[in-house]
């Protein structure tokens, strides 16, 4: 495993600090606003991304994946958005408010955050967390 990617994975399992109410993150994304540059974004599932985004993207994520938590997260409290530090981040995870789960790992079962903006080069989170071995053995047998 690469340096970044050790570094990208202690950043993931690190501690995080939720953004609880819809205020909070607003101002949230104000602060990712003025520091613009370095962000990688990635949208997890997909192939991590090589090189950060600009600053015209990064605005053009923030709007729109707002507009879908508020939308899809129809709670009066945010609580699905986590920062390592809400004045100066270095990593965010965004949960999927269709996919949640029980993202605080009670069930057992990791659920993945939907998206993920990092100051370090992304690792494949499918990969490094890959499924149970049960249900890989199921997989190998489902076609053998």
């Amino acid at each position: 495993m690469q340096h970044n990617e050790q570094e990208f994975l202690r950043a993931f399992n690190g501690r995080l600090i939720a953004l609880r109410r819809w205020e909070d993150l607003a101002r949230f994304w104000e602060t990712l606003e003025q520091q613009p540059n370095g962000w990688y974004l990635y949208a997890v599932g997909e192939s991590p991304p090589t090189a950060p985004i600009d600053a015209q993207r990064l605005h053009t994520f923030i709007l729109e994946i707002d507009a879908l938590l508020r939308r899809d997260h129809d709670e009066a409290y945010c609580g699905i958005v986590y920062a390592d530090d809400h004045t100066h981040p270095t990593f965010v995870k965004i949960y999927d408010p269709n996919n949640l789960g029980a993202s605080c790992g009670s069930s057992g079962v990791r659920v993945l955050p939907g998206w993920i903006l990092s100051r370090v080069p992304p690792a494949d989170l499918q990969a490094a967390f890959a499924p149970p071995a049960n249900r890989r053995r199921w997989w190998q047998r489902l076609f053998t």
